[in-house]
């Protein structure tokens, strides 16, 4: 696995332009590994968008490691850096504890009469939306204390597919300290991410020790 990122050029116009949609930057991503789309095959990755001292960040965790070149196609020229992200995974024992941030799509699933599969309802409400994190912290292998994790940053983003319509994706940014129960489930999340719409930048787990 590789862990990856460069810094988004937004003091270029036309990039954000591009760049004005979720669609958007899963095209980037997915272009980033030129093998796949020649092979058309496609490989799971993770992604997320961070805003750190004034300044937009992609990151991106991969099982194989994205062209340098495509990854700066929108970003500043030389910002691309890529690590392998395993020595780290392995190194993940219970009890370990960390400092994490994490991008949810916080939403409810309803099964309603005549339906075979739920209706899907996001989650506005703060109290809501922390207990959607809370109860899944069991299945990932790691446990948070409730006054140990805050939501940062909460709103909506939008997401257009080719040949429909645009649709809103509540979106909800969760910081705080954990620490780990399994270590292999904790690692699995950290790979493979947490919740819905991974596709389109939720799901990402960072965690640095603490």
């Amino acid at each position: 696995m590789y862990l990856s990122r460069v810094e988004i050029d937004r003091e270029d116009r036309t990039v954000m332009r591009k760049l004005s949609h979720l669609g958007a930057y899963h095209n980037w991503v997915e272009q980033a590994f030129p093998g796949e789309v020649r092979e058309g095959t496609r490989s799971r990755k993770l992604w997320r968008i961070d805003q750190i001292a004034g300044k937009s960040y992609l990151l991106v965790v991969s099982e194989s490691q994205p062209d340098p070149g495509q990854m700066e196609v929108y970003a500043v020229k030389g910002s691309f850096a890529c690590k392998e992200y395993d020595p780290f995974l392995r190194s993940i024992k219970k009890g370990d504890s960390y400092r994490f941030r994490v991008t949810l799509n916080p939403v409810r699933s309803v099964i309603e009469a005549g339906m075979k599969r739920g209706k899907v309802y996001p989650l506005y409400a703060e109290a809501d939306q922390r207990r959607f994190f809370l109860d899944r912290t069991a299945k990932y292998g790691f446990h948070v204390e409730e006054d140990q994790v805050l939501i940062v940053e909460k709103g909506e983003e939008t997401l257009r597919k080719q040949g429909k319509r645009g649709t809103s994706l509540i979106k909800a940014v969760y910081e705080g300290q954990l620490t780990v129960e399994d270590p292999a489930a904790f690692a699995d999340l950290l790979c493979h991410g947490m919740g819905r719409e991974k596709a389109y930048g939720f799901g990402l787990m960072t965690v640095i020790k603490g």
